[in-house]
């Protein structure tokens, strides 16, 4: 059992969980992930699965984004995507 600390929990206390970052991504001719800037530039040695999502398509900010899991050079495993908004690359921990 968790014991209560007897403090209120503050708005400013709460941070979100999970969220994407920007990352620099280097596209192929077809527009798929070549390479990613992690510390260092690292080639995307395969894709390993490809899904895209479009949520919230009724309100002012709709989400359409197109996911790559890939393996890197290095052994690496990282979820990018790509929103198809913004037309910006990010890196998605799961």
């Amino acid at each position: 059992m968790v014991e209560d600390p007897g403090k209120a929990l503050r708005a400013h206390a709460v941070r979100p969980v999970n969220v994407p970052r920007p990352v620099y991504v280097k596209e192929d001719e077809h527009g798929l992930p070549a390479a990613v800037r992690l510390s260092r530039l690292q080639t995307v040695a395969a894709i390993e699965d490809r899904w895209r999502i479009d949520d919230e398509w009724w309100r002012g900010a709709p989400l359409a984004r197109l996911y790559y899991a890939v393996l890197l050079d290095s052994g690496q495993r990282l979820t990018l995507y790509r929103d198809l908004i913004d037309m910006r690359w990010y890196r998605q921990r799961v």
